[in-house]
């Protein structure tokens, strides 16, 4: 009888270590699926230097046609790889907020000379299409080309192919979308009534690679769609606790491990990490935005970064050194606010709503002034005033305006030229950004 104890210490002790070896052999195996490249021996020490805490990770989507691809392209499997999505994800140091910022595939820049994973080299390009990087010499090379003309580093990549897009949407249950009219595409099979729908799998991905199904067919227009695709996608992780479990974190790395190539510091470990350290990241914190582009001088169907504003702008994140304030509460209760866009920033009033949101505010509407103006003002209605202090405080607009003409109760604000944007966020507002908690089916302004 004596005995029992230690044959139970043995029996635990070997019910740990055969969970271990379990555990090991889960990792070992999610970790040997993923293609790995080893991205700080190939692109060597002439890098951006890191200047915070912020994390910088590239998102590629590829169109291989290897394996199980060939299927979207027959003909095509000798064909090299390149990347028509290009997202770089900006989060903040601390977790406060995430940005997805869009590359076009059609951006003119100087591709570097870079060095493939078996030894050769690629040749630069003083001018070249954004997309042809990955082509020339695979997704270190896009790394190194959006480092050489933004100057900021990038601490990961992950490259994922069309089945992994597929498994992605499945395993999250689908994502919201919402179509303004009939849709038909003959060339990605995309077929969509008007209205709501939830996408995954196949119908998932002719909708994100789509082009001539909507509007002009620009790829311009089909980033605008894909960041609406990709923020409904997170709001439905974040709402759904995948961030939060570790189950359901572990299920999705299953189902697409086989898909990705990563860099070699991307961990499974790593991964889990990152997405673990989003999870009480609200939906209203992660933007989207495309980078500062307009029509390329010397051929319309290409575009090109737009000085002084690219620049400014990823200076901002690269400057993003400093954990986010947290709200200050407010000498008032939040209140009703109506927003009005005077700024040109095509928009910019659902945005600024976005956050106000976040912030407990209710909105009553926003809307579009055809009229620009410079300044940022608050006017209210009767009774409103303390609200109304508190919102220009937020806001930078100075002192709040009564105006008789206000509902009573209700406050308006209206957007200028010079909005930096509210107090507590760190990079300012850009043109034709939307966020994650926007709703599928609401009118852009």
């Amino acid at each position: 009888m004596k005995k029992r104890p230690a044959w139970a210490a043995i029996a635990v002790a070997g019910l740990l270590v055969m969970g271990s070896l379990s555990a090991y052999g889960y990792y070992w195996k999610l970790q040997s699926a993923v293609h790995r490249e080893d991205v700080d021996k190939l692109l060597g020490k002439n890098r951006p230097k890191k200047l915070n805490d912020a994390q910088n990770i590239v998102v590629l989507g590829s169109d291989t046609r290897a394996g199980a691809n060939a299927r979207y392209g027959r003909g095509l499997e000798g064909k090299p790889p390149a990347s028509d999505t290009m997202l770089m994800l900006h989060l903040s140091p601390g977790g406060g907020q995430a940005m997805g910022v869009s590359f076009p595939r059609d951006l003119m820049v100087p591709i570097p000379p870079c060095t493939r994973t078996d030894g050769s080299k690629s040749p630069g390009k003083p001018v070249a299409m954004l997309n042809e990087a990955m082509a020339l010499a695979g997704p270190t090379c896009t790394v190194k080309t959006i480092e050489q003309f933004t100057h900021i580093h990038i601490d990961h990549f992950v490259q994922v192919d069309f089945v992994g897009f597929k498994s992605i949407t499945t395993e999250l249950g689908g994502v919201p979308v919402c179509v303004t009219g009939d849709v038909y595409d003959k060339d990605s099979g995309l077929r969509l009534a008007k209205g709501r729908h939830v996408l995954k799998g196949e119908q998932a991905l002719a909708y994100v690679r789509s082009r001539h199904g909507f509007g002009d067919g620009s790829d311009t227009q089909r980033i605008r769609r894909q960041q609406h695709f990709f923020g409904a996608m997170a709001k439905q992780a974040m709402s759904g606790g995948v961030l939060a479990d570790p189950g359901r974190l572990n299920g999705l790395l299953t189902a697409t491990a086989k898909s990705l190539t990563t860099d070699k510091q991307l961990t499974v470990a790593r991964m889990l990490d990152l997405a673990q350290g989003m999870r009480d990241l609200s939906a209203g914190k992660l933007r989207f935005m495309t980078v500062p582009s307009g029509p390329y001088a010397l051929n319309k169907n290409r575009v090109q970064l737009v000085q002084p504003a690219a620049n400014a702008f990823f200076a901002a994140l690269r400057d993003d050194r400093t954990v986010p304030e947290p709200a200050k509460a407010p000498k008032a209760p939040p209140g009703t606010v109506r927003i009005y866009n005077a700024s040109g920033l095509d928009g910019g009033a659902r945005q600024v709503a976005g956050e106000l949101r976040e912030r407990g505010w209710k909105i009553a509407g926003v809307g579009n002034i055809g009229r620009r103006s410079a300044a940022t003002f608050v006017r209210y209605g009767a009774g409103a005033r303390p609200q109304a202090d508190a919102l220009a405080a937020l806001v930078s607009a100075g002192r709040a305006a009564p105006r008789a003409k206000e509902a009573p109760g209700v406050v308006d604000l209206v957007i200028g030229t010079r909005f930096a944007g509210l107090k507590g966020t760190s990079i300012p507002p850009q043109q034709g950004e939307s966020r994650a908690s926007d709703a599928v089916c609401e009118k852009v302004t």
